[in-house]
C-alpha cells in the first residue's frame, strides 16, 4: 500500500472517528448506533463498515486517539518553561476553544463506563496513565522550581483531577459558563497544592 493511500484511508478513519464522537453527543454514547455515526460522517453504512466493524472498533479507534491527544499534552507541559502558564493555555483549549460538544461527549462517556464495564476499563486505563505523568509532571516541576515545593504531589494530583473534571461537566452543562475566571481559580488551587498551602483537613493527616 503506498504512503498516499495510507494517508487517505489514515483521514478517512480520523474523519469517521470524530463523525462518531458527534454522533454519541447527539444522541447520547449507549443510544448512538452505527447509522447514525454513518449518517454524521455522510456516508453509507456499508462504506463505514470498511473502517470499522462495530461500534466497539469504534470506541477502540477514539481511546487510541484520546491517548495520543493526552501524549502530546503532556509533552507539550513537560517542555513548557512555567507549568502553571501551559496549563492555562491547555484548560483555555478544552474550556473555551473547544465546541461545547465535546465536554458533552465526556459526560456521555462517563455515564457509559457506570453500566459498560468494557467502557470503564478504558476509561481507567486513560485515567491511570493521567494520574502517572501529573505525578512525573509535578515531581519535576517542584525540583525545579522552588515556588512549587511543599505540597504533596499525591494530594496535588488529586486536586488537578477534581477540579479539571467539575470544570469539564459545567462547561458540558451551564449555558453562561465563562471559561477564563475558572481557569484563573484553577490555576490558584493548584498552585496552593503544589506549594503546599493548601493541604488536607484536618492538617494533621498530611503527616501520617
Amino acid at each position: 500500500m503506498s504512503a498516499v493511500l495510507i494517508q487517505v484511508e489514515g483521514d478517512r478513519r480520523d474523519h469517521i472517528l470524530t463523525a462518531a464522537e458527534r454522533a454519541f453527543a447527539r444522541h447520547g454514547f449507549h443510544g448512538a448506533s452505527m447509522q447514525h455515526v454513518a449518517a454524521e460522517a455522510l456516508m453509507s453504512a456499508g462504506n463505514l463498515y470498511r473502517y470499522f466493524r462495530s461500534k466497539d472498533e469504534i470506541v477502540s479507534g477514539l481511546t487510541a486517539r484520546d491517548r495520543a491527544g493526552i501524549a502530546a499534552d503532556f509533552q507539550h507541559l513537560a517542555q513548557a518553561p512555567d507549568l502553571l502558564e501551559a496549563f492555562s493555555a491547555l484548560l483555555r483549549k478544552h474550556l473555551c476553544d473547544e465546541p461545547v460538544w465535546r465536554g458533552q461527549l465526556v459526560l456521555e462517556i462517563w455515564a457509559e463506563a457506570a453500566r459498560n464495564p468494557g467502557i470503564a476499563a478504558m476509561c481507567g486505563d486513560i485515567d491511570d496513565d493521567v494520574e502517572t505523568k501529573l505525578a512525573t509532571l509535578i515531581g519535576h516541576a517542584q525540583s525545579s522550581s522552588p515556588a512549587l515545593r511543599g505540597g504533596e504531589p499525591a494530594f496535588a494530583v488529586r486536586i488537578m483531577k477534581t477540579v479539571i473534571a467539575g470544570l469539564i461537566k459545567r462547561r458540558a452543562t451551564e449555558p453562561h459558563f465563562d471559561g477564563e475566571p475558572e481557569i484563573a481559580m484553577a490555576l490558584g488551587t493548584f498552585r496552593a497544592a503544589l506549594n503546599g498551602t493548601l493541604r488536607p483537613y484536618p492538617a494533621e493527616e498530611t503527616s501520617t
